[in-house]
């Protein structure tokens, strides 16, 4: 089960760009929305938030909101990070209030572990999905999901439907959609890139 964190948030009161002068002061803009309540513009403290994703799944971490002026803290997920495609510093997040008994929709990152037994026998591991998505009540959501792949062999192919999902969790993705497969190594035959074959020069046939 995913653990909760705390974040500390203030109320916004001006809105639209001004993320140059929340960053001035150390500060990221954010919006709170959800089910019941009206979306409400906040700041969060960059550094807070900075060593947030350092240690927690973005996508299904539940965050004690403490906001300021508020008595009790409300539960949270981050949505959605909106990030400098130059500096790579977070320009804005979207934080959606949930209830811890009702069913959510999350993306979890999926892990493969270990070396499939046909990768050992020279084959190459082909993987097509680390994501997954996933509906669950918020404690019930695991940070990522893991699937041990070191009994695939040669020609072997994992799909959705093979990953069990932890208890209280169901995978909304495609049982047929193949996660990774193991295939063999093509063999390059001896010459055979280089090989040019001779044109026929019209009057050199053969018996002429």
């Amino acid at each position: 089960m995913t653990a909760s964190t705390e974040l500390s948030a203030t109320p916004r009161e001006l809105v639209g760009k001004t993320s140059k002068k929340l960053a001035h002061a150390g500060q990221v803009p954010a919006v709170l929305y959800g089910t019941g309540r009206d979306p409400l513009p906040l700041t969060l403290s960059r550094h807070e938030f900075d060593l947030f994703t350092l240690h927690h799944a973005l996508g299904s971490t539940i965050v004690e909101l403490k906001i300021e002026g508020e008595s009790k803290p409300i539960n949270a997920m981050v949505r959605e990070v909106q990030t400098s495609p130059v500096k790579g510093s977070v320009l804005h997040v979207d934080l959606l209030a949930v209830a811890m008994d009702k069913p959510v929709h999350a993306t979890l990152a999926l892990h493969l572990v270990n070396d499939p037994q046909g990768v050992r026998e020279g084959g190459i591991l082909t993987v097509n999905v680390h994501e997954i998505n996933v509906e669950a009540k918020p404690g019930d959501l695991p940070d990522v999901m893991e699937y041990d792949v070191s009994g695939l062999g040669m020609g072997d192919a994992l799909h959705i439907g093979d990953i069990p999902a932890p208890k209280g969790v169901t995978i909304l993705d495609d049982p047929e959609a193949v996660v990774a497969s193991v295939t063999a190594p093509k063999v390059e035959v001896e010459g055979a890139e280089v090989e040019v074959t001779e044109p026929t020069v019209i009057g050199e046939e053969e018996g002429e």
